[in-house]
């Protein structure tokens, strides 16, 4: 069964990058794209492979995509365009040479993304409920440990982190007009995604007096 969704990622995987990134740029020379890959590739599996033996409860939930509230709906429908037009620029982006990004800027970027991704790996490991959808399940507890005694969102923080640095990373400067409005769309669902957690998850009221800030420690 482990190597089956193994499997099953990889080739989810592979099909993305390809088509998202090496496609639109007409070449397997788009080294920015390799070095992105990798930098995403190797937490992925570690943190399937990790949730899959530790959490897979957790597991089943992020292969949950369909939203249950109208208005998480509404903002889903929003992030779609803006995430695929994000990542099919950059490979354009290399095919007409729009942009000229330094490699160390390129490197760093990546370093970025991945520190990202690590952020929301220790997400995973803190709470077994963090869904990719919004929902609050039966016997579901605040959780107020780990990075969830810093900011309420943490996973959002490290996925931020993870956009914004995106497109410096695959060596396009044009992307980042689009991709500077993903963490807009994310700020509304952190908006709506409150209130439903209020109104359905016991103890995140007084979670929320207790831990003031949402995503970045003393901002906001």
């Amino acid at each position: 069964m482990k190597n089956k969704i193994l499997l099953k990622v990889f080739i989810i995987y592979l099909v993305f990058i390809y088509v998202c990134l090496f496609l639109p740029a007409g070449s397997f020379m788009y080294w920015e794209a390799w070095i992105y890959s990798v930098v995403l590739f190797i937490p992925l599996i570690i943190t399937v492979s990790y949730l899959h033996k530790k959490d897979p409860a957790l597991l089943e939930r992020r292969m949950r995509f369909k939203e249950k509230e109208e208005k998480q709906k509404t903002i889903a429908k929003f992030f779609r365009l803006p995430f695929l037009l994000g990542f099919l620029i950059p490979g354009f982006d290399f095919r007409f040479n729009w942009s000229e990004i330094p490699v160390a800027l390129v490197i760093a970027a990546n370093i970025m993304v991945f520190l990202g991704y690590i952020l929301v790996f220790f997400v995973f490991r803190e709470n077994s409920y963090a869904s990719r959808i919004v929902e609050v399940e039966k016997e579901q507890k605040v959780i107020s440990t780990g990075p969830y005694s810093i900011v309420r969102h943490p996973m959002y923080t490290g996925v931020i982190l993870m956009y914004l640095f995106t497109p410096i990373a695959l060596g396009s400067w044009y992307a980042m007009i689009v991709f500077i409005f993903l963490p807009v769309i994310i700020i509304f669902r952190i908006d709506n995604e409150e209130k439903y957690l209020c109104e359905n998850l016991p103890g995140y009221i007084e979670y929320r007096q207790k831990i003031r800030f949402r995503l970045i420690p003393y901002i906001w």
